[in-house]
């Protein structure tokens, strides 16, 4: 089995390559946000450490977690999104080697981890190659808007808290420039899987 790290910006469309990898080749994916989501739910595994050191001031009304009055909270300051991810990003490797694990059983040929923080977790230690998916600054701002409702103070303190290009094109073996049409990404998607 193969194991890709798929990363890249907020925009740079990610999901947009994890489906194209799934439709065409089958791929299992394994998204690190939704597993983060899943271990901050009530019972699970960060749910306490995260309340214990944000507060009871971030839970709704039904005792889950807020993640958009936390998310505002860790976004506007570095320190804080750093004891954040101390307490979720341990507990999400975990759970994607489990994953990983699982899908090795059934005979999967190839495994997508598709984090923003693929770089600082330090999946290479997993995974046999690392693509960063790329788009242009303008479109990536253009899709935020457009697709998910973000306003330029938003998209400024995320794509601030996020790797630089230039770290990105450093770490990874593959760069995937989805800044055009979902044809020419499919081409560059089927070059990098043939080793091209």
């Amino acid at each position: 089995m193969k194991i890709i790290g798929i990363t890249g910006g907020i925009g740079a469309g990610k999901s947009c390559v994890l489906t194209l990898m799934q439709e065409r080749y089958g791929a299992v994916v394994c998204q690190t946000d939704i597993v983060a989501h899943r271990l901050q739910e009530k019972d699970e595994e960060c749910y306490q450490k995260i309340v214990k050191r944000f507060g009871k001031t971030i839970l709704t009304m039904d005792g889950e977690i807020d993640r958009k009055i936390l998310g505002k909270i860790v976004f506007d300051d570095v320190e804080k999104l750093k004891k954040l991810n101390e307490i979720v990003h341990p507990a999400v490797k975990t759970q994607v080697k489990k994953e990983i694990d699982e899908a090795n059983k059934k005979d999967c040929k190839i495994f997508l981890i598709e984090s923003a923080l693929l770089l600082e977790d330090h999946y290479e230690e997993i995974c046999d190659e690392l693509w960063y998916i790329y788009a242009d600054e303008k479109v990536r701002r253009e899709r935020l808007k457009i697709f998910r409702l973000m306003n330029d103070e938003k998209i400024n303190l995320i794509m601030k808290a996020q790797a630089t290009e230039e770290v990105f094109r450093k770490h990874c073996h593959k760069i995937i420039d989805n800044s055009g049409t979902i044809e020419n990404t499919r081409k560059q998607v089927e070059r990098a899987i043939n080793g091209r």
